[in-house]
């Protein structure tokens, strides 16, 4: 009998120890009484791609503490980092950890950085409506982004379409260097790639431009409860991608919750229609405070039960919670 794959996610979510406590000894005038856990100000810079995910945990954390004030910027990976080496801001959230430089710098300034996983996102590569190409796999992808690919009639034989035209969200994002790391592997991007101003200006482009291909984080899209979200996924079309070699039509899979979770080798081996999505990465929340105030308690609660619901929600997956794999008969 057939069977179809559900998701469940099951297990406790882990809380940074202590991090939401307020010391009772704090009075009116004491030090630190206005820069606690839940209060205060503070400084946050984010990549640009988890905008979305990033301001629903602001404004859920601002309801829960009204007296705390999240000051978040959204901006390239690149200028993530250099805000928070350079002390503009407390708490950083990128798709990677900090490099060796970047602790040594640290280290060099005593500073002892702490870095938690929050989450695990997909990016998704979008298409025009009009393409009538919707299936690659990761070698495909390669060649399009190295441009040994260059035209679509090359994919599908059709010549409906011209030359292929490659968009990133911005100059030296997370996007671009996650595709250069993980998909070309290091060779460098045709030359016919270009930067939108942002991840609405990237699906936009993509919306009007029927050659277009671009990569975007899926929070921008995934979101059902969303307007914004789902006004740009009906603009766009969400292609489906595999690792798979000699991949059967049913092979191909788009960054849904159920295909970012981490399956076991057991897993994979009992369920041959599941697979892990090729472009899937994690996201991290680093801080430099030297004191349990306002950025370790909003990483703490992004880390936390409620934040990693809000991630559930989302389209993304949680980082604290495991996915199980439940089959049911197929009616």
């Amino acid at each position: 009998m057939n069977k179809r794959m559900h998701l469940f996610t099951a297990g406790a979510v882990a809380v940074l120890a202590g991090a939401v406590t307020i010391a009772s000894c704090n009075g009116p005038g004491s030090p630190g009484a206005q820069n606690t856990a839940t209060t205060g100000t503070v400084a946050v810079s984010s990549d640009e791609t988890f905008a979305p995910i990033l301001q629903a945990q602001v404004d859920t954390f601002a309801k829960l503490y009204p007296n705390a004030h999240i000051k978040m910027s959204f901006q390239s990976e690149e200028k993530v980092m250099l805000d928070l080496i350079n002390d503009k801001v407390k708490i950083a959230v990128v798709s990677r950890e900090l490099n060796a430089e970047e602790m040594a710098y640290f280290v060099k300034q005593t500073i002892v950085p702490r870095t938690t996983r929050i989450g695990i996102d997909g990016l998704a590569v979008v298409l025009n409506r009009a393409n009538p190409d919707s299936l690659f796999t990761v070698a495909q992808l390669a060649d399009i982004f190295t441009g040994k690919t260059a035209n679509w009639s090359q994919i599908s034989g059709k010549k409906s379409l011209a030359a292929i035209n490659v968009v990133f969200d911005a100059n030296r994002s997370s996007t671009a260097r996650f595709v250069r790391d993980s998909v070309t592997r290091g060779a460098a991007l045709t030359k016919r790639v270009f930067a939108a101003t942002s991840n609405p200006a990237l699906l936009d482009y993509v919306a009007t431009h029927p050659n277009a291909i671009g990569v975007v984080g899926v929070n921008w899209i995934s979101d059902r409860d969303d307007p914004t979200a789902m006004t740009f996924f009906n603009k766009v079309r969400v292609a489906s991608i595999t690792a798979r070699p000699n991949p059967k039509p049913a092979d191909y899979i788009q960054p849904f919750q159920v295909y970012l979770a981490e399956k076991t080798p057991e897993q994979l081996a009992e369920h041959e229609d599941l697979q892990n999505y090729p472009l899937r990465r994690n996201l991290y929340v680093i801080s430099r405070e030297a004191r349990a105030g306002l950025g370790t308690g909003f990483a703490s609660f992004v880390a936390g039960k409620t934040g990693q619901l809000i991630f559930q929600k989302s389209g993304l997956l949680p980082a604290q919670m495991q996915a199980r794999i439940i089959t049911t008969p197929k009616l």
